[in-house]
């Protein structure tokens, strides 16, 4: 018996479209495999096309999948050598995300970034080291002691301009958001207490987004030493500056010399009614 049109209709769209699922995943395994194949044989030099005027990289090793930088520079100004991983799938979303491990003498940290043409998101960003190897970033000049950090986000905008091999930025690199924690342990300074341990201090950033005409905020706090402190410090996107405002004293034990300069600090700034010394602290970055 013949088959009905209708029925060669119905029989033929099943197969169609059980066809077009076992279709799609495979035409997605091929484009994978082909970026997994571009990446991998083009050199780890070929991240060089996609960075904004203001950051530098030489001395490379490895392929654009995993690969790594010896010599990297923000704004002329070595900031030590990164190494990076690419997540194959992001490229099939025209985006980049990659697992990074940067090393400077011996301060580390690790985390992941997801990259587009305006700046860079770092998600679990950790890790720690001396302060006295970021001297040369600007970072604790004179200052000694151990930092760690652990921030769930980090949101890093190329200013007044987008990354890429002709549209790269005019230098300008912003920190736009931060979500995390800073810690230092045994810091120390030439200039406070004639060079004696204060202690340990952490700074907690809850959700600061810096955005032009607004201020960002974190809370800085002793972890115990010498020194009681309870500040807050704002921060501003428009001139760049920040204050640090709260209170400072002095703990039992504390070095003479620490006291000495709490007691010239007060002549400034009356004790209250709990021996706190009001401080106010303006600084640029």
């Amino acid at each position: 018996m013949p088959i009905s049109r209708s029925r060669k209709q119905g029989t033929e769209a099943p197969a169609a479209a059980t066809g077009a699922r076992f279709l799609r995943p495979l035409v997605l395994i091929c484009a994978l495999a082909a970026l997994t194949v571009v990446v991998v044989a083009l050199p780890a030099s070929t991240v060089k096309r996609f960075l904004p005027t203001s950051v530098g990289a030489e001395d490379f090793s490895g392929s654009l999948w995993h690969g790594a930088a010896g010599n990297v520079t923000v704004k002329a100004r070595n900031i030590g050598a990164v190494e990076w991983h690419l997540h194959p799938w992001s490229l099939l979303k025209l985006a980049v995300a990659a697992d990074l491990h940067w090393v400077r003498i011996g301060f580390l940290a690790d985390g992941t970034v997801d990259f587009s043409s305006h700046g860079l998101t770092l998600r679990n960003v950790q890790g720690g080291g001396p302060i006295e190897d970021l001297r040369d970033l600007g970072i604790a000049k004179g200052w000694r002691g151990t930092a760690n950090f652990n921030f769930s986000e980090l949101k890093v905008v190329f200013a007044n301009g987008t990354a890429g091999p002709s549209t790269a930025g005019n230098g300008a690199v912003t920190i736009t958001s931060a979500v995390g924690d800073v810690t230092v342990s045994n810091l120390a300074s030439p200039q406070v207490a004639d060079g004696a341990d204060l202690g340990g201090y952490t700074l907690h950033v809850a959700d600061a987004t810096v955005t032009p005409g607004a201020e960002a905020t974190a809370d800085l706090m002793d972890t115990g030493g010498p020194l009681e402190l309870r500040a807050t410090i704002r921060f501003s996107a428009d001139v760049r500056t920040g204050m640090l405002s709260g209170t400072v004293k002095a703990r039992l034990g504390a070095p003479p010399a620490l006291l000495r300069q709490l007691d010239n600090l007060a002549q400034l700034h009356a004790r209250d009614a709990q021996g706190a010394i009001p401080v106010e602290l303006e600084f640029t970055l």
